[in-house]
């Protein structure tokens, strides 16, 4: 059976310089496929072996015949030459990989980013080339994956970062890992010695409201705080360019999901339930163990199901004349009574 290859696995390997005749890096998070190609991009080859040894193709421009053409060259001055065939989701001819995936040349480091979407793992070639190389499926991070995200890109770049932070620069970005990386990026520049990012530091360089974000309407919610919910509703109905309800309804729908699932845990402990959902840490679980003891399985599908009415309305559907802040004032005010 083929070597199941991680992100993490596959970069361990690159660092090593332990390189795969094929890279086949694919699927719905181009984040990591743009990762491992640029580090190959970078990193395998010193500069002065580039100009004779690396070529990059695109999709749209080339056919497999012509990147098998390319493949079986030999270096010149270069143990490798790295072939790097981007966008490979427009190309539409892959026959001669087919024949090329039996022996590939073992001087050549082929890369193929096939972004937003998959192959078929079922073609003849995609079986070859698991056996002599890399296939490598990414797949789209869901919004309860994002702090462990944050958590992890800040740590491998020598900082922390306080939980609030995390879960405003999550609820605020979303599940774009290119865009998040590079507002972690944005922040960590202005960091002072000690190297620790705080929610007062999000809202400078990212301009988040540190009082009014998903994070403490979250709050607000889980303790059935009617007087906090209702101040942040009311100022996200007056800042509409700021924040709306649209970047409010997916990770509130996901919260109660998570609590859905949270119900049907037989340990509902911090730990229970952060192990349940698959969260970073015990503390992540602190909100859900909460709420368990506040909404009831019957009342949190409910909730689940009245989410859904309001983003069918604020898309127009059965809504003649209601205004996202009046949406937003009916969900709050159905989710704490």
């Amino acid at each position: 059976m083929a070597e199941k290859h991680t992100y993490d696995t596959i970069m361990r390997d690159l660092r090593a310089r332990k390189f795969y005749p094929v890279y086949i890096l694919m699927g719905e998070e181009p984040y990591y496929i743009d990762q491992i190609a640029d580090y190959i991009e970078e990193n395998v080859l010193r500069p002065e072996e580039k100009d004779f040894n690396q070529t990059i193709v695109y999709g749209l421009e080339t056919n497999s015949a012509q990147v098998v053409d390319i493949c079986r060259r030999f270096p010149m001055m270069s143990d490798h030459q790295v072939v790097i065939l981007k966008e490979a989701q427009n190309m539409r001819s892959w026959d001669r990989f087919d024949k090329y995936f039996e022996k590939p040349l073992a001087s050549t480091i082929l890369v193929i980013c096939y972004r937003n979407k998959k192959l078929d793992s079922r073609k003849s070639f995609m079986k070859k080339a698991a056996g002599v190389g890399v296939v490598f499926d990414s797949p789209k991070k869901r919004e309860r994956d994002l702090p462990k995200f944050i958590e992890g890109y800040v740590k491998d770049h020598h900082a922390a970062i306080e939980p609030k932070a995390t879960q405003m620069m999550a609820d605020f970005v979303g599940t774009d890992l290119s865009r998040l990386a590079s507002e972690i990026d944005k922040v960590m520049i202005s960091l002072s010695d000690d190297k620790i990012i705080t929610p007062e530091i999000v809202e400078n360089k990212i301009g988040i409201s540190k009082d009014y974000n998903f994070f403490e309407l979250r709050d607000a919610i889980v303790k059935k705080d009617l007087l906090k919910a209702n101040r942040i509703v009311k100022y996200i109905d007056g800042n509409p360019k700021t924040v709306s309800l649209y970047s409010f309804l997916p990770p509130l729908f996901s919260f109660f999901q998570n609590l859905m699932i949270a119900h049907f845990s037989k340990d509902k402990s911090d730990r229970g339930v952060a192990d349940a959902l698959n969260l970073s840490s015990p503390w992540a679980a602190k909100d859900y163990v909460e709420a368990l003891r506040k909404y009831n399985a019957s009342k949190t599908m409910n909730i689940i199901k009245y989410i859904r009415k309001i983003d069918a309305k604020s898309k127009g559907i059965d809504n003649p004349s209601s205004t996202p802040g009046d949406l937003m004032k009916e969900l709050i005010f159905y989710i704490l009574h």
